[in-house]
C-alpha cells in the first residue's frame, strides 16, 4: 500500500496537471508496487481537492467494460470514477479544446436514478428499479497522466487510469429520456460520426451483457469504500465503443436511432 503521503502527492500532481493542461509521469512507473485499492486512494484524494475548490459530485462513470479495452490493459474487471457538476455540457454544446488536453469521446447510455443504490448484492433489477429514466450520452475522456513514459516507452497500466479519474473529463447528455420499461437496453445502439465521417458503431449490449449490470457493479464496488449512489445522479453505464480522437473543429454526432441523438463540437 502507498502511504498517505505518497497519496497525496500523486493526487496534487493529477490537480496541477489538469489545471496547467501538462500531463504529470505514470504514476504506475513511480510506484510499480501500487495496487488498484491505491489507484482509488489517488482518486478520492484528487477528489477531495475538487471538493475543496468547490465543485459538486453530481455522479459516477463506468469505464474498461468491453472485453477489447479489459483485455488491452490485462485486466478483467470495469473501473469508475466521480463526475463533477463542471464536467456537464448540454446537447449540441461549443466545447472549449483549450479545456482539455487529449480529449476522446465515447458513446453510452447514462442513468438516472430516482432512488439510491447501495451494495452489496444490487442485482439489475434493482438498478431498473431505482432508475428515473435513461439518455443518449457521449462522455468526453482525457489524460492527465501521460499515456507512454516518452523515456522508458512504457504504457500507462489500470493503476494510472483509475488514478486520472478513470480518465473521466466531461459528458453530454442527451434531450430524449426514456424509462427503462419501454426499451431494450442490451438492442440500444448508436453510429458515432466525426464531422459526418462514421467511426465508430456498437450496442448497449457491449457493456457487460447489459448495461444495467454495470450500474450493479458500481454500486457493490462503492459498498467497499462505505460510498453508494444516490437519488438524483447521473451514472455513465460504459462505453460500447473504442474512443475517438478530437481536433480542433470536430463535431461528434451519435445518432442512437429511435433512442435519439446527443452531439457536441470542440
Amino acid at each position: 500500500m502507498l502511504s498517505a503521503n505518497d497519496v497525496a502527492v500523486a493526487a496534487a500532481r493529477l490537480d496541477d496537471a489538469e489545471r496547467t493542461r501538462k500531463q504529470t509521469g505514470l504514476i504506475s512507473l513511480s510506484h510499480p508496487s501500487a495496487t488498484m485499492d491505491d489507484a482509488y486512494a489517488i482518486q478520492a484524494a484528487w477528489a477531495k481537492i475538487k471538493l475543496a475548490k468547490g465543485r459538486k459530485v453530481v455522479g459516477w462513470k463506468i469505464g474498461l467494460t468491453s472485453k477489447a479495452m479489459q483485455s488491452a490493459l490485462n485486466i478483467s474487471t470495469p473501473d469508475s470514477g466521480v463526475l463533477f457538476d463542471d464536467m456537464v455540457f448540454a446537447d449540441g454544446a461549443q466545447i472549449p479544446l483549450t479545456r482539455f488536453i487529449q480529449p476522446r469521446v465515447e458513446a453510452e447510455i447514462a442513468f438516472v436514478m430516482k432512488a439510491p443504490l447501495k451494495g452489496p448484492n444490487v442485482t439489475a433489477r434493482e438498478v431498473l428499479a431505482a432508475t428515473s429514466y435513461v439518455v443518449p450520452a457521449l462522455e468526453i475522456l482525457d489524460t492527465r497522466i501521460l499515456r507512454v513514459d516518452p523515456a522508458t516507452k512504457t504504457a500507462r497500466t489500470i493503476v494510472d487510469t483509475i488514478s486520472d479519474n478513470a480518465a473521466n473529463a466531461g459528458l453530454v447528455l442527451g434531450e430524449q429520456k426514456w424509462k427503462v420499461s419501454d426499451v431494450d437496453l442490451r438492442w440500444v445502439g448508436a453510429i458515432v460520426s466525426c464531422n459526418g465521417e462514421v467511426e465508430e458503431t456498437g450496442l448497449g449490449a457491449g457493456v457487460l451483457n447489459d448495461p444495467a449490470l454495470g450500474i450493479a457493479w458500481l454500486a457493490n464496488r462503492l459498498a467497499r469504500y462505505g460510498e453508494a449512489i444516490s437519488a438524483g445522479q447521473v451514472v455513465l453505464s460504459g462505453s460500447f465503443i473504442r474512443p475517438i480522437e478530437t481536433s480542433l473543429g470536430a463535431l461528434i454526432e451519435a445518432d442512437f436511432g429511435p433512442f435519439g441523438a446527443v452531439s457536441c463540437r470542440f
